[in-house]
């Protein structure tokens, strides 16, 4: 089994920052892609932000210009740079990789952004 577990997220007042980090540990041979998605309550899981193993990045326009996805292929790890966030960025953040051809999840992340 390969396990993915989130970290970094927490409450962040409107302008602040906050770094996510996600780790994968179990039978991993190796990692194609890896992402950030992000749903609040209510409302759809929409992607936020992919880096391929090649080091290609894309991101949501909501994020464009604040937000800034990095990997670290040695300790099986993606990251997630946070900054001048919004209160509509509240939500649970699910980090997930495509490990042999498989999509796997983290179980995500709260992060509350105040007014």
């Amino acid at each position: 089994q390969v396990h993915l577990v989130e970290s970094g997220g927490g409450v962040v007042q409107a302008g602040g920052s906050l770094r996510l980090s996600c780790t994968a540990a179990g039978n991993i041979a190796s990692i194609n892609n890896m992402g950030w998605s992000r749903q609040a309550p209510g409302k759809e899981r929409d992607v936020v932000a992919i880096i391929t193993r090649n080091l290609n990045t894309k991101y949501a326009d909501f994020v464009e210009g604040r937000f800034t996805i990095s990997r670290d292929n040695a300790k099986n790890t993606v990251s997630l740079q946070m900054n001048s966030l919004k209160p509509e960025d509240t939500a649970v953040y699910s980090c997930w990789m495509s490990i042999s051809g498989e999509l796997t999840w983290g179980r995500g992340t709260q992060v509350t952004v105040s007014s």
